[in-house]
């Protein structure tokens, strides 16, 4: 045990942000240990892990705000104590991982933790983006990103954490060039707070020594969509990414896309396309998609329709589901070392995961993604529809006949109905009290 326990460390060291390694070292002595008696129930006999597992979103299904939905933490401590694998994959973020997993422990009151092993949010797939080419995103941990969203300097922290070295933010711009959005001065207590010096000047007229952006990565949902949007267009505008310029390809007819985003501008990514989230108001409120949206409609105005070529991650997207498949699927075998004791369970040595139940409360992310997803492991997705969130029975917002994308396996009042309508299906012996 304590040569694995080395491993481990070894290993977390080598590979900074995958954390799982350096808390399974930490926490295996008890991780999966039964940490409190349900009702009625005794601690469940360890066994391999069932061929099903649940995927939860958390805002609406599991919390509203920082407030537990009733039912979500006696399900997640059920599947805890008989080793049934699950993940929490929300559009949420803005924080660490370890950061968000050490809140909802607290805010769900659950005796055993929430790791990092199990835990995705919109943007914890930027993280691979540094360690594959299959990304698509060409970025080093020396590339200048544009981190947009969040509170505070909290998502340029997570940036840095997922490796990359470069990393500045709006605050930084205006708070060195306030002229660069005239209207921001309101907010300049708050951006002084965190607002770093930029690593070179703007300089539009010297471009070899000015501030050149290699990526636009947004995080969270922005709090200044003015200034946001601003820097956004301006550099989607520019030649090579040096704010400050303007591309000569612009409106060029003979080019593709009437010459737009083909001067070497840097490439846009949003972490989230939800449209509306369930806070902590009784109505839901706009969320990144939103802003998506927004930016769009002033840019098709702008360049006279052209289209804005931007990369949008997060549910539904397939690369998340992709990326949360292979997280569960990679927890699911640690989750068999522990209980057996072993270092490793080898390919072939336990039964596939068949099925994966996809809680959620919004039908254009947690459902359509659901059920758009096709796993290039055979593993089946099927959704669940709960009334504790973005959806309300009796609303006309969702028509499910003439958008069956959005169209549940199942609609079910809370999240303890869905897991419980889950074991039912799946002939477990046990529900959720």
């Amino acid at each position: 045990m304590l040569a694995r326990r080395a491993r481990l460390f070894s290993y977390a060291r080598r590979h900074p942000y995958h954390i799982p390694c350096l808390e399974a070292a930490s926490r295996e002595a008890n991780w999966w240990k039964p940490s409190r008696k349900l009702s009625g129930s005794t601690p469940a006999a360890k066994k391999d892990p069932p061929d099903f597992a649940f995927a939860f979103d958390i805002d609406g299904v599991l919390l509203r705000s920082a407030t537990p939905i009733p039912g979500a933490s006696q399900s997640l401590a059920y599947l805890q104590q008989h080793q049934i694998p699950f993940i929490l994959l929300t559009n949420g973020g803005g924080k660490h991982e370890s950061q968000r997993v050490s809140d909802l422990s607290r805010s769900l009151s659950l005796t055993t933790p929430l790791t990092t092993q199990n835990f995705i949010q919109s943007h914890t797939p930027y993280a691979d983006f540094l360690h594959k080419s299959s990304s698509g995103a060409g970025l080093s941990a020396h590339s200048t990103i544009l981190v947009i969203g969040g509170s505070g300097n909290q998502c340029r922290s997570v940036a840095e954490s997922y490796g990359f070295k470069s990393v500045i933010t709006p605050a930084d711009i205006v708070t060195s060039y306030p002229e660069i959005w005239p209207f921001s001065s309101v907010f300049d207590s708050y951006y002084s707070s965190f607002a770093r010096p930029l690593p070179k000047p703007i300089k539009p007229t010297s471009p070899s020594s000015s501030l050149k952006i290699d990526a636009v990565l947004v995080f969270h949902d922005p709090r200044d969509w003015a200034l946001d949007t601003q820097l956004v267009l301006d550099l989607l505008l520019s030649d090579s990414g040096i704010l400050g310029t303007v591309s000569s390809r612009n409106g060029d007819k003979d080019l593709p896309n009437n010459g737009y985003q083909q001067h070497d501008q840097p490439p846009l990514y949003f972490s989230n396309p939800d449209l509306l989230w369930a806070a902590g108001w009784h109505l839901p409120r706009l969320g990144q998609g939103s802003f998506i949206h927004s930016l769009e409609g002033i840019w098709r105005r702008l360049t006279q329709g052209a289209e804005l070529r931007r990369t949008v991650i997060g549910k539904p997207s397939a690369l998340t589901y992709e990326f949360a498949e292979k997280r569960l699927d990679s927890y699911r075998r640690d989750l068999i070392c522990q209980i057996t004791g072993t270092e490793m369970a080898p390919h072939g040595t336990i039964r596939d995961l068949k099925k994966v139940y996809m809680v959620g409360d919004n039908p254009e992310s947690d459902i359509m993604g659901a059920n758009n997803y096709k796993s290039q492991r055979g593993t089946e997705w099927v959704s669940v529809l709960v009334k504790t969130g973005v959806f309300r029975e009796g609303e006309n917002r969702y028509d499910f006949g003439k958008r069956p994308e959005l169209k549940p396996r199942i609609i079910v009042e809370d999240v303890r109905a869905a897991v419980d309508w889950a074991l039912r299906k799946e002939e477990w012996d046990g529900r959720v009290e």
